[in-house]
């Protein structure tokens, strides 16, 4: 059964609050960085995503320097990361078409981000929320999982499905802060495997 909207919100609260200060975890210094340090991320984690990133923008630090890279220029810096041929060959058309529809800067809409190669909805999410402070949810496998396992979603839910229901639970200020807890608390406490969220009674006890 699907919590009710209060105890939803409750659950997703106290989320939040185990991890107060929790901040984004990929490294970045600039909106470029942000958008190509998350279209990275997929199936990868942010720790090897992190490894890989410093020699990555020290050799392509704008878009036009990514576009004018070869895939296997690009892929070179990447090849400890899942998928790194695929990922190198979007990040080099998503650079050109920074520069060709965006004067080179990084957009700042969702329709506008995924109009770029390799630019999924999760991705936007995370950089119009995260690099421009633009409300936004993003869901990826720890949120979809987390909000599964408590009942704030149905089992079937999709990512998009996901994203409504936390949106429509918690005020627009929650959306980013319960994103970060929630992967925090994926990563720590709520595994795929051997959950341990009975630890935290306070996830289930509701006035």
């Amino acid at each position: 059964m699907v919590l009710s909207k209060k105890r939803a919100r409750k659950v997703l609260e106290e989320i939040i609050a185990l991890y107060p200060d929790a901040k984004p975890s990929l490294d970045f210094s600039n909106h470029f960085e942000l958008l190509v340090a998350v279209m990275l991320s997929a199936q990868t984690t942010d720790a090897a995503v992190n490894k890989a990133t410093p020699a990555l923008f020290a050799a392509f630090p704008t878009p036009q320097a990514m576009a004018e890279a070869t895939e296997a220029e690009i892929a070179g810096y990447i090849s400890r990361l899942g998928l790194y041929r695929n990922k190198a060959k979007f990040l080099k058309k998503c650079a050109q078409q920074l520069l060709d529809d965006f004067g080179g800067q990084v957009p700042q809409t969702r329709t506008e981000l995924e109009s770029l190669a390799g630019v999924g909805r999760k991705t936007a999410n995370v950089v119009m929320s995260v690099g421009f402070g633009i409300p936004a949810f993003a869901v990826d496998t720890h949120v979809e999982r987390i909000c599964k396992h408590h009942d704030i979603v149905k089992k079937s839910a999709t990512p998009l499905e996901v994203e409504k229901r936390v949106m429509e639970v918690l005020p627009k200020k929650e959306w980013l802060p319960a994103h970060q807890a929630l992967i925090y608390f994926g990563r720590a406490v709520c595994h795929p495997k051997n959950p341990e969220c009975h630890n935290y009674p306070q996830l289930y006890v509701f006035d």
